[in-house]
C-alpha cells in the first residue's frame, strides 16, 4: 500500500514520552516512522518529553500517530491536548483512553456491562500499613496477581504464590502507583486479541496464544527474549476463538474505544471460560509486538497496518460539536 506525501499531510509520530514505558515507546515509534516513510508519508519523529506539544501546531503537523505507551501517552492526557490543538490522532479518544489506562475503572465498566473479568480488590498505597493480608487471600485466593492499576508492559506486576510473598508484591506495585490492583489469578491459556475500527464497524484480528517460559510473561520475556512463543493461528478450537473475538469486540465497544486496541484474556483451564484482563489502547509496535503479528496472519503487512491506523486518525470533537 503506497500513499502520496499529500495524502495525510505532515505527520508526527509521537514516541518516547515521560512514562515508565519510554524505552518500549521509542522502539514502537521508530518502527512506525520507518514504515510510514517507506510508504511515502511525510512523517517525522516527535518526543513530547523533549518538545512542547504546542510545536505540533506551530510546525503545521496535520495528524499524529500516537506510539506513546503508558501515562502521558495512553491515558487521555495527550489525546486531550491534541483535541485542544485540533490535530487528529490515532487510537481512542480522551474518555476511552483515560478509562482503559486505569485497570480498576476498566473492570468496573466491564462488570457493569456483564462482561467476565477476574475478581479483584483495590488497595490504596496509603493503606498498605493496615491492609489485611488474610482478607486479601481469603477473598482472592492464591496464587494472586498484584499490579499497579495504571502501568503497562508488566511493570510492577507480581504473581504471588505464597502468603509470605504478598507484602513485598504490594510494596513493589506501590512504588509504581498509588492504586494497587490485587486480582484473582486465572490459571490456563493466556491469549491476546487486537481490535480495529470504531463502533459497529469494530472487528477482531486473529487471536494470539502466548506460551511464556514457566508461564511467566513478564517485561523481560515480552521485549528482550525469544523464548516466549506466540501462536497464531492460536490452535484453540474454532468455536472458542469465535467466543473470544466476540468478547473482545464487546469489551472494546463498551469502553468507547476507536482506531485500534488489544485486549488481554485468560482462559480458565478447568471451565474454558474466558476472562478479560485489560485493554491496551496504544499497543506496542516493536519487533516483538503482537498487533503486527496478528495483522500479518490476517494478510496485513506492518506498513499497511501503520497506514490504515494513520488513515483512521480522528478527533472526539469537530468544530466544537461532539461526533
Amino acid at each position: 500500500m503506497s500513499f502520496g506525501h499529500n495524502e495525510f499531510g505532515k505527520v508526527a509520530v509521537l514516541m518516547g514520552g515521560h512514562s515508565a514505558e519510554r524505552e518500549v515507546s521509542l522502539m514502537s515509534g521508530q518502527g512506525v516512522l520507518k514504515a510510514l516513510l517507506a510508504s511515502g508519508v511525510n512523517a517525522h519523529a516527535f518526543d513530547p518529553a523533549q518538545r512542547d506539544l504546542g510545536e505540533l501546531k506551530r510546525e503545521s503537523f496535520t495528524r499524529c500517530f500516537i506510539a506513546l505507551h503508558g501515562r502521558f501517552g495512553e491515558d487521555g492526557t495527550v489525546q486531550g491536548a491534541l483535541e485542544m490543538l485540533g490535530i487528529p490522532y490515532t487510537g481512542s479518544g480522551v474518555m476511552a483512553s483515560s478509562i482503559a489506562m486505569d485497570k480498576t475503572m476498566t473492570k468496573r465498566v466491564w462488570l457493569a456491562e456483564g462482561l467476565p473479568t477476574p475478581a479483584y480488590v483495590l488497595v490504596k498505597r496509603e493503606h498498605l500499613a493496615t491492609v489485611s493480608m488474610e482478607h486479601l487471600i481469603g477473598t482472592l485466593g492464591l496464587p494472586m496477581i498484584v499490579k499497579p492499576a495504571r502501568e503497562g508492559s508488566s511493570i510492577g506486576v507480581t504473581k504471588v504464590v505464597t502468603a509470605q510473598a504478598l507484602p513485598a508484591a504490594l510494596a513493589a506495585a506501590g512504588v509504581c502507583d498509588a492504586d494497587i490492583l490485587c486480582e484473582q489469578c486465572i490459571v490456563g491459556d493466556e491469549v491476546t486479541c487486537p481490535v480495529m475500527g470504531a463502533g459497529d464497524g469494530s472487528h477482531a484480528l486473529p487471536v494470539i496464544r502466548i506460551v511464556a517460559p514457566e508461564g511467566n510473561y513478564d517485561y523481560q520475556n515480552k521485549y528482550f527474549t525469544d523464548d516466549t512463543q506466540y501462536l497464531v493461528p492460536s490452535g484453540l478450537p474454532a468455536a472458542e476463538e469465535a467466543v473470544i473475538e466476540a468478547l473482545v469486540v464487546k469489551a472494546y465497544q463498551v469502553l468507547g474505544c476507536r482506531g485500534w486496541g488489544r485486549v488481554d484474556v485468560m482462559i480458565d483451564a478447568a471451565t474454558r471460560r474466558p476472562y478479560l484482563l485489560e485493554i491496551n489502547t496504544s499497543p506496542g509496535m516493536t519487533g516483538h509486538s503482537l498487533v503486527p503479528m496478528s495483522a500479518r496472519s490476517a494478510g496485513l503487512s506492518y506498513e499497511a497496518l501503520c497506514c490504515q491506523l494513520l488513515a483512521s486518525a480522528s478527533l472526539d470533537q469537530v468544530q466544537g460539536v461532539a461526533l
